[in-house]
C-alpha cells in the first residue's frame, strides 16, 4: 500500500491539486476511514478481476483528472452485477469519454463496491484562513443542498464536539429512527467526524475534503463512504 503522504507528494509532482478517486480511497484507508471495496483498472480483464475479488454489485466510473462531473460524459455505471457486464460497460464508459471529452487524460477505471442505499450524510471539512480547519456535518440530499442544515466545528473535535454537531442539525431526530426506520449508527458518524478533524489536524497539504455521500446504517452497522474528493496544496 502506498504511504499517504507519497499519494499526495505524486498528485503535485503531476500538477494536480485533487487526489484521484482511487488516491483518495487509498489516503483514507490509511487513515482508518470506512471506504469502499475498490480497484483501478486499465483492461476489461482487470475490471472483471476486480469485480470477482469485491464482489457483486459494482459501480464502474471514469477515473481522469480533467473529468469533473463523471456521469455528464457517460464515465458512470452503477448496479452491474456480472462479469459480461463489467466487461461490456468498461468499454462502454472508454468509449463515452473518448467521445465526449477527447481530450481528457484517462488513468483508468474504478471498480467500487456498490454501497447499499441508506441514510445519506455529508461530512467535510476545509481550511479557513482565520480559524484553520473546520469541519461540517449535515444530512445528505435535500438537507444540505436546499435548507443548508449543517453543523461546524473547529478542529480539534472531541467525542463531545461530535455528539453536539449531531445533535445541532434540525433533522437530527431523523437519526433517532423515524416513520419506522430504524435508529442510524451515530457511533460511526462520530467516528468519522473525529478521524476528520485529526487528519485536517496532522495533514497540511490538504485544504478540502468532501465525503458525500456516506451511508449510515442501522445501530452497531456503522457507515461507509460512498464517493470521496480531497483537495491539495504544496506547503
Amino acid at each position: 500500500m502506498v504511504a499517504p503522504k507519497e499519494l499526495i507528494y505524486k498528485a503535485l509532482e503531476d500538477g494536480r491539486n485533487k487526489l484521484l478517486e482511487h488516491e483518495a480511497y487509498e489516503f483514507l484507508k490509511a487513515y482508518d476511514l470506512p471506504v469502499p471495496k475498490f480497484g483501478l483498472a486499465v483492461s476489461a480483464d482487470e475490471a472483471a478481476e476486480l469485480a470477482e475479488r469485491i464482489g457483486y454489485p459494482v459501480v464502474l466510473k471514469i477515473v481522469s483528472p480533467d473529468i469533473v462531473h463523471k456521469s455528464d460524459v457517460g464515465g458512470v455505471k452503477v448496479n452491474i452485477s456480472s462479469e459480461s457486464e463489467v466487461r461490456k460497460w468498461f468499454d462502454t464508459i472508454i468509449q463515452n469519454v473518448r467521445s465526449k471529452a477527447p481530450t481528457a487524460k484517462v488513468a483508468g477505471i474504478l471498480v467500487q463496491e456498490m454501497v447499499p442505499q441508506d441514510l445519506e450524510v455529508i461530512v467535510g471539512s476545509t481550511r479557513d484562513p482565520v480559524f484553520g480547519p473546520v469541519v461540517m456535518f449535515g444530512l445528505g440530499g435535500i438537507f444540505v443542498e436546499v435548507l443548508k442544515d449543517v453543523s461546524l466545528r473547529i478542529t480539534p473535535i472531541t467525542v463531545y464536539d461530535a455528539e453536539e454537531m449531531i445533535r445541532e442539525i434540525r433533522a437530527a431526530s431523523i437519526l433517532e429512527g423515524y416513520r419506522g426506520a430504524p435508529p442510524r449508527d451515530k457511533k460511526a458518524i462520530i467516528d468519522l467526524i473525529i478521524k476528520v478533524g485529526r487528519l485536517m489536524d496532522e495533514v497540511p497539504e490538504v485544504t478540502d475534503i468532501d465525503l458525500n455521500p456516506v451511508m449510515v446504517f442501522p445501530e452497531g452497522r456503522g457507515a461507509k463512504i460512498a464517493d470521496a474528493r480531497i483537495l491539495i496544496k504544496r506547503v
